[in-house]
């Protein structure tokens, strides 16, 4: 049996696939299954994956019903211990496998394991600022909302699950269009701390057709009204629900969405964002659009990355 099982949705990715499964297939660490779940592509991205003949290759053809849904299924399919995504217009550096093996040795009663990431902006690549304060350590063992006040320290493309947190925190949701995996790092951030690796060792690529970047999905954006109760008892949740509600009240006011804005703005407890944030939440939407076009020019420049969180 494998040592990890690696999980790809696939849908319309043919400019990228290649390099995503090159990426694997270069990895120093060779022990693993690829499970490659093909979500009704009409491109040419199965003719690409089938360039590849490799026995560790294990392709599932389904109707769409989005990447939620393709991820569960590579979950039910999976034989390893171990569990990672791969979205397929990502790729990972050479020793993603191997660090994530070394920690999962050096620390084998954890359960989730994660390593740094970088953007491709189409201008630049930039590495990611996290809230964590960095050490000289190797790893970090953190606690997932305290650490992911910049940037997420759960990055589907970076991370490593044993087999047993999807059966304590379940799935992805399938109901949820956009944000989905915010909602599952959320219930496995409640369960299980997170063994996070300073190395980068994956870069997100930045697709113009990706669905996260449609905002005529805010009204398909995860409910954070479901984590009402615990967020009551846990600061550390409660702050980070906050700046994601900062974060989509600024795009739905942009977006002329008032009843979504007034949604994500009212239950923010304002002692959670800084000066800066609560000035943004009360700028029209002309001024908000300026500012994030001065932001993208900086993050291109590698002068900073996410506009408002």
């Amino acid at each position: 049996m494998a040592f990890f099982s690696i999980i790809i949705p696939l849908y319309n990715k043919e400019n990228f696939i290649e390099n995503t499964i090159q990426s694997i297939l270069n990895q120093t660490f060779q022990d693993y299954e690829i499970i490659v779940i093909n979500d009704g592509s009409t491109d040419k991205s199965e003719e690409k994956l089938l360039q590849f003949k490799d026995s560790r290759i294990t392709y599932y053809s389904k109707k769409n019903e989005g990447a939620s849904s393709a991820r569960n299924y590579g979950i039910e399919k999976a034989n390893a211990d171990f569990i990672t995504f791969l979205d397929a217009d990502d790729y990972w550096y050479p020793t993603f496998l191997e660090t994530m093996f070394t920690l999962i040795s050096k620390v084998p009663d954890q359960k989730v394991f994660a390593g740094a990431i970088e953007f491709d902006t189409s201008k630049k690549i930039i590495p990611v600022q996290y809230s964590i304060p960095r050490s000289d350590s190797e790893f970090e063992i953190v606690n997932y909302f305290q650490a992911s006040l910049k940037e997420t320290v759960l990055c589907t493309s970076c991370a490593v699950f044993h087999k047993t947190v999807f059966a304590e925190a379940g799935n992805f949701d399938t109901k949820i269009k956009s944000g989905q995996d915010t909602d599952l790092w959320i219930r496995i951030g409640l369960i299980f701390p997170i063994v996070f690796s300073w190395k980068i060792l994956a870069r997100y690529v930045y697709d113009p057709e990706s669905l996260s970047k449609n905002s005529k999905l805010l009204h398909e954006k995860m409910d954070f009204s479901k984590f009402e109760e615990a967020e009551r008892t846990n600061s550390d949740l409660k702050k980070f629900l906050d700046l994601n509600r900062f974060s989509l009240a600024i795009k739905s006011k942009i977006a002329g969405e008032k009843i979504l804005f007034a949604k994500y703005s009212q239950p923010i407890d304002l002692k959670n964002l800084g000066f800066k944030k609560r000035i943004l939440l009360n700028l029209p939407s002309f001024a908000l659009v300026f500012l994030i076009q001065v932001k993208t020019v900086l993050a291109n420049l590698g002068l900073g990355s996410s506009v408002f969180k």
